[in-house]
Parts: C-alpha cells; sequence; structure tokens
C-alpha cells in the first residue's frame, strides 16, 4: 500500500524543484569567465542569425559545440537577453536532471526511491549550485542523465516494443551529449556500457541495442552541424577534434593541471549531507541482485551506475586537463545510488552518517566570521565580504540545525522525518550562501565598468583590449572589443581572421589615433606604458583589477 506521506511530498518537492532551479536566475550579474563567455557566444548568435559557426568577441569559437549556444540564442530571441535568459538553459537541464533521476528511481525500483533520489540531488550542494551557473557542464550533465537513465529504463523492461522505445530515446540522449560538449558524449556510456559487459563476461547485451536505428537517430541528430561546419570552416575539424579532444586530455596545454586526486574532495564536499553514505552505498550496489530481463539474461542497474560513475572519475582523474565542474554528470546517478541505499538503510545507523554535517556546518560558520576579519579595514571588498558572511552565517547554522534534528529523528526510527530535515536544511542552506553570494557577485563581472562605459560609448566609437580580456564585458556592451596583443582561447580565430585583431602592442598605436573616438581596457599597471607609447588619454573608469581609459578629444590637455 503506498505510503500516504507520498502524495504531499511528491507537490512540496514540485514546489522546490521549481524554486530552486528558477529563483534568482537574474538577480546576479554574469560572472567571468564562463558566464560571459558562453552567454556572449549565444548573444553573437542570436544578433547575427549565424547558427553554424559560434564566434566569441567577434572570433571563430571552436572550443564546444553549440547545443547550449542555441538553447540561449533563442531565448535571448524570444525572452530578450538577460541574467535570466542566459541562465535559462542551465536552470531547465538542471531540473531536468532531478525529474529524471526520480522517474528512473521510481521505474526501476518504487515511488519511494524515486523521490529518495530526488532529494540526495536537490540537497547535494554542488549540484543546486550549479543549476544557477551558466557552464556547459550542467547541460552535458544532463543529456548523459537521459542517455543513462533511459538505458537503465530500456533494460528493466520486457516488453520490446517499449525497450526499443527506451534504448532510441537513449541514443538521442547521446547525441544531445556530443553536441553539448563533444566526443565525451559517445565515450562515456560506451565505455560504461563495454566495462560492465566485460565484467559481467556477458557480451549478449551489444546485440540489443537497435544500433540500426540508434545510429540513424544519432547521425540525423549529429551530422547536420558537423557537416555545415566543416564547409564553412576547413580548420574546424582538426582543432575540435584533435586540439580540444586529444591534445586537452593528454596534454597540460590548457594549464588547468591538478593532482589526481583533485575531484575526491569535491565529490564527498559536493555531495554532503550524503557523502558518508556514498561509500557503503556503492558497496552495497555493487553488491545488489541482478533483476531478469528476459531471455536467459540479468541486468544489474547499480553495478552499471557504479561502473559509469567510476569510469568518468578516473578519466578526468587521469585527464591533464582539470576543472571542477568537469565531474558533475555521475551526481544524478550517483543520487540514486545514494535513493536505494537510504531505502533500505537502518535509521538508527543513518542518523550517524548525516551527524558529521554538524560540525562541518559549524565550522563553514567559524570560517565565515574570520574570513573579513583578515581582510584590511581599508580593502575596498571588506564591506562586500561582510555583508556575505552574514548569510553564509545563517546558512551554516539552519544546516547545523537542520541535520541535529534529523539525527534524533532517525534515533528515533522516523527515517522520512530524518532524510525530509536534513535535505530541507540543505537546500535552504544553499540558498542563502547563493544570496551572500550575491553581495560580491560584482566583484567577478564588468557590468559596473559596462556601466561606466556606456556613459562615453557612441556608435562609431572603436573599443580595444589590450593585453587582457574581460569575458562578460561584450554582453553588457552589447559590443564587441579588437584585442590587443593578446591570444589565450583565441588562437584559432586570429589566426583564422588576422584583420580582427592587433597582434603586437607596438602597432597599436596608429589604430588608437585614427580618426574618431576610442575607448582601451587595460591593466593598472600599464598606465606608465601607454604614455610610453605616445597614447593621448583620459581615464574614464578605475578600480584594482582594470583601467578604462578614452582617446583625449581635440582641445583637451593631455594628462600629467
Amino acid at each position: 500500500m503506498p505510503n500516504p506521506l507520498f502524495r504531499p511530498l511528491r507537490i512540496l518537492l514540485a514546489l522546490l524543484i521549481l524554486f530552486i532551479s528558477l529563483d534568482g536566475l537574474g538577480d546576479r550579474k554574469l560572472a567571468n569567465p564562463d558566464e560571459g563567455r558562453y552567454s556572449e557566444i549565444a548573444r553573437e548568435m542570436a544578433l547575427s542569425g549565424d547558427f553554424v559557426t559560434p564566434r566569441l568577441n567577434g572570433l571563430k569559437y571552436f572550443e564546444k559545440p553549440p547545443l547550449q549556444y542555441w538553447a540561449t540564442a533563442v531565448a535571448f530571441r524570444l525572452f530578450g537577453e538577460s541574467e535570466l535568459t542566459a541562465r535559462l538553459y542551465t536552470a531547465l537541464c538542471g531540473l531536468g536532471c532531478i525529474l529524471l533521476i526520480a522517474y528512473t528511481g521510481k521505474r526501476l525500483y518504487d515511488e519511494e526511491t524515486g523521490l529518495l533520489a530526488a532529494l540526495v540531488l536537490l540537497s547535494a550542494p554542488y549540484f543546486v549550485a550549479l543549476i544557477e551557473i551558466v557552464t556547459l557542464d550542467m547541460g552535458l550533465t544532463f543529456w548523459m542523465t537521459l542517455t543513462i537513465s533511459a538505458f537503465l529504463i530500456s533494460q528493466n523492461t520486457a516488453d520490446q516494443p517499449s525497450q526499443r522505445r527506451w534504448l532510441w530515446v537513449a541514443w538521442a540522449g547521446m547525441a544531445g551529449a556530443m553536441l553539448s560538449k563533444g566526443l565525451i558524449g559517445i565515450v562515456f556510456p560506451a565505455a560504461a556500457l563495454f566495462f560492465y559487459c566485460l565484467l559481467q563476461r556477458d557480451f549478449r547485451l551489444l546485440a540489443q541495442l537497435e544500433w540500426m536505428r540508434g545510429l540513424a537517430i544519432f547521425f540525423v541528430l549529429v551530422m547536420p552541424w558537423l557537416v555545415m561546419v566543416s564547409i564553412q570552416n576547413p580548420e574546424f575539424l582538426q582543432f575540435f577534434f584533435i586540439h580540444e579532444h586529444f591534445e586537452r586530455f593528454t596534454t597540460t596545454t590548457h594549464r588547468r593541471v591538478q593532482n589526481w586526486w583533485y575531484f575526491l574532495p569535491i565529490l564527498f564536499a559536493g555531495l554532503l549531507p550524503w557523502a558518508l553514505a556514498l561509500i557503503p552505498a556503492a558497496v552495497s550496489g555493487w553488491r545488489s541482485a541482478a533483476k531478469p530481463i528476459g531471455q536467459n539474461r540479468i541486468f544489474a542497474p547499480l553495478k552499471f551506475v557504479l561502473i559509469y560513475s567510476m569510469f568518468v572519475l578516473a578519466f578526468f582523474s587521469l585527464s591533464s586537463s582539470k576543472l571542477p565542474a568537469y565531474i558533475l554528470p555521475i551526481f544524478p546517478l550517483i543520487a540514486l545510488l545514494i535513493g536505494v541505499y537510504l531505502r533500505n538503510v537502518d535509521a538508527r545507523w543513518l542518523a550517524w552518517m548525516v551527524l558529521p554535517t554538524l560540525p562541518v556546518a559549524l565550522w563553514g560558520a567559524y570560517a565565515a566570521w574570520q574570513a573579513p576579519l583578515q581582510m584590511s579595514p581599508e580593502d575596498f571588498r571588506r564591506p562586500l565580504y561582510d555583508a556575505m558572511s552574514l548569510w553564509v552565517i545563517g546558512a551554516a547554522v539552519v544546516i547545523a540545525g537542520s541535520s541535529l534534528i534529523a539525527f534524533v529523528a532517525l534515533r528515533f526510527h522516523r527515517k522520512w522525518l530524518g532524510v525530509l530535515f536534513i535535505s530541507i536544511g540543505t537546500m535552504i542552506g544553499v540558498e542563502l550562501i547563493e544570496r551572500g553570494y550575491e553581495h560580491i557577485s560584482p566583484l567577478q563581472s564588468a557590468a559596473n565598468l559596462a556601466q561606466s562605459i556606456r556613459y562615453f560609448l557612441k556608435p562609431e566609437t572603436r573599443l580595444y583590449s589590450v593585453e587582457n580580456y574581460e569575458q562578460s564585458l561584450p554582453f553588457y556592451l552589447k559590443r564587441t572589443l579588437t584585442l590587443v596583443n593578446y591570444v589565450d582561447e583565441f588562437e584559432l580565430g586570429e589566426t583564422s581572421e588576422p584583420d580582427k585583431w592587433i597582434k603586437r602592442l607596438e602597432d597599436f598605436p596608429p589604430s588608437w589615433n585614427a580618426p574618431g573616438p576610442a575607448i582601451a581596457i587595460i591593466q593598472p599597471d600599464q598606465v606608465e606604458k601607454m604614455k610610453n607609447l605616445g597614447l593621448s588619454f583620459e581615464i574614464i573608469h578605475q578600480d584594482p583589477r582594470r583601467i578604462a581609459i578614452q582617446k583625449r578629444a581635440i582641445g583637451k590637455l593631455p594628462i600629467p
């Protein structure tokens, strides 16, 4: 008989999902670098109408496939350009992951397992925080979750037509993952499938994957863009497949070198308050019984989930390029694994697993209180961090209090009450931390710089970015800038279109001194360098990180 608590709980979870996914999307300015970069690419795509060749700051940009750019460009055209529409696709992908994992848990096990898995994911701080940040990894996570979930459901049904349909969905999900972040959309599910068959010593599963229709679905979705972009840009194939895939994995060319264990603390901290449940959940999942699926075959869904998760973790741990969000695609499946464990574990034993969240939260409150005190009273950032620390302390108190109440409830065998308290308390805590971050978010954005420049900007004004590039500045100015002596991620675009940038600093003065108004963004230590180049200018914006200079108008005295 279904638990009478489940119906109101479903309504509560639906409200929480909508609140977490959509609340506050437009409250923060876009941050450097990722939010500015990917929002600007979509803005330029929406403006130009060219949905084949992505461009950043007017230059060709092939580091990633275009699915997220397409979705955000459409959002810009439909709803206007804003922080909310820039983050809309990411938020919807996060929401989709939560719904997918709840549905998958229900289909594989029961409704209670699906609800528990959704609660685990909703209270995983790292996952929830990234829902409101423009990053390609959340889009990849949704499409990978769809791929794996559809495959798991297909193996949980003996009905052949239903199994085929779910496999088609898995192939479509893999195409979405490919168009989100490249070949890993194929590598991750393929590797998980291969190692699963190898460990089970049963490769008959490979014959049941709807290869003909599946490959047709995949290629129909992926190939049109690959063909069109390759025809229009002959340099695409070498850069995208060799430079962005093999060189990124095998070399340090992207300068993102970290220790092999880099992702382990991110995984465990990102799963609080369920970090201590991860290892016993993994052991239990590996030992879980396989399910019969007809034709004398069995399938172990949790073992497949573990193989997939371990491969993704190992893949990025071995890679020479590491960024924190790379392992995000395993969080929804790990939530399913922990959800199954919570469904079966004794409440009194679970109590001791959530209790360590209490001292961790209290330590977080102390760290938030101390952080502003380490700054000089004259530091302009001090008031901003003071304001943020109050929100973080409040969040830590909420999380600590909810973990203590959950501990007591679990010790008295009230499992669902305990799980709800710790989950909802963590969700509220993460939301408070995000509110606190809003106070320091201007430090990570070029919105204020753009506002200062906009007062002096005319349609004919030439804009330059000298030996540096502010990722979010073009989005807020609605204009691109001419790069001066700056390469970094623009190497391919600058090589393909050399007339769109100034290669050497020595070549900058003639362009600056040409007739018409000009504004340049420089770093604070470059003022004397600009004077030595013979530039005549006045400062129109200055902060600790950058300076905006304007060409001195005729009749004005030069700056001393």
